[in-house]
């Protein structure tokens, strides 16, 4: 880890985070090496020149999606951008669990809201940028925030994903119902379909779903015309495991304590829907490891976040370096060969 990080570190997390993105705004890191073609992925509509994605959360209002590749990500998802601008949750809201190599936070969508965003993606030079989406905390029409963000974003993004899972925002996660879930996902496809638009759609999901939903989910996805799903959201369950001071705080957890249940909901979803829809795996990737169990496990992609604000630009190369020394093992000539495999 570098001395820039480690100090980082000794900030409060939220105010290191910003130190951080404010940094990258002004990085010159150069290009990286080309990847591996081994690790080209092909998949809604796009050519990923690797797997690896910054997840949501990082780059909350679009500030260095023009920076991130440099550091080897094959893609990039900023936000969580809603309508209007809004402050999110009070203070303090994010805690390091230094221990379990994880982070819990409470944020609720703080970001300075689509306008903003749309002129700074609309400037974006080049690469693979998603936009994450959500409904204002206050809102009296949430299916209605997610329409005017798509309207408003869609134009500068490679895709949208709709956030319904974040534990964040009160009642937020009940749109994964299926009735709300059908009306949601119905008004995006319309929007999309009115603006003549092939914007690929995400559906975001929490990991703290039970079968029923599952099923629910799947079949709703299936049906609406979506083209993927990214599991997973934060968790709001607190393993027993768990020893960092910090570990009751309230908010949704992330890190490594995530991998394991996030990994078999994404497999649960992969028994559901099969190819018939690009998953993206997320939660608790810090190695080529864990990215190829997401991969093995039903992902084309996969996304982290938390690992790398712990360990910073080295971690990217290395996993990918992993993943390509994992693929040989396995005799697979390419990595999408290896999508699924563990789900039969």
């Amino acid at each position: 880890m570098g001395v820039l990080t480690r100090a980082l570190r000794l900030l409060p997390a939220e105010t290191a985070h910003g130190l951080t993105v404010g940094l990258l705004r002004l990085s010159g890191a150069r290009q990286p090496p080309a990847d591996d073609p081994r690790l080209k992925v092909e998949a809604l509509g796009l050519s990923f020149s690797n797997p690896i994605g910054l997840a949501a959360g990082f780059d909350k209002n679009a500030e260095i999606v023009d920076v991130m590749p440099r550091f080897g990500f094959g893609f990039v998802e900023c936000g969580t951008i809603t309508p209007r601008a809004q402050k999110g949750n009070p203070r303090p809201r994010v805690f390091r669990l230094a221990q379990d190599h994880a982070v819990i936070n409470r944020l609720g969508f703080n970001n300075r809201g689509m306008d903003d965003a749309a002129r700074r993606l609309e400037r974006r030079q080049a690469g693979i940028a998603g936009v994450n989406i959500g409904a204002n905390a206050d809102s009296t029409n949430r299916i209605a925030d997610y329409v005017s963000a798509f309207k408003r974003l869609a134009p500068f993004a490679s895709y949208i994903t709709i956030n319904v899972s974040s534990p964040n925002t009160p009642g937020l996660r009940g749109l994964q119902s299926r009735d709300d879930l059908e009306h949601l996902l119905a008004a995006v496809i319309e929007a999309r379909a009115q603006a003549g638009r092939k914007t690929p759609l995400l559906l975001k999901i929490a990991p703290d779903l039970d079968g029923h939903a599952l099923d629910d989910i799947a079949q709703v996805s299936l049906a609406s015309g979506i083209e993927g799903i990214i599991v997973s959201n934060t968790t709001l369950s607190r393993p027993p495991e768990l020893k960092s001071p910090n570990k009751n705080e309230a908010g949704g957890l992330s890190g490594a304590p995530l991998f394991a249940p996030s990994t078999a909901i994404l497999k649960a979803m992969r028994q559901r829907v099969g190819n018939k829809l690009v998953l993206i795996g997320v939660g608790g990737i810090s190695s080529g490891a864990d990215a190829y169990a997401k991969i093995r496990g039903g992902a084309s992609l996969v996304q982290l976040y938390t690992a790398f604000a712990y360990e910073g630009p080295a971690l990217i190369p290395r996993i990918k370096s992993e993943l390509v020394a994992l693929l040989e093992r396995d005799a697979f000539a390419r990595l999408i060969d290896a999508v699924g495999v563990d789900v039969r």
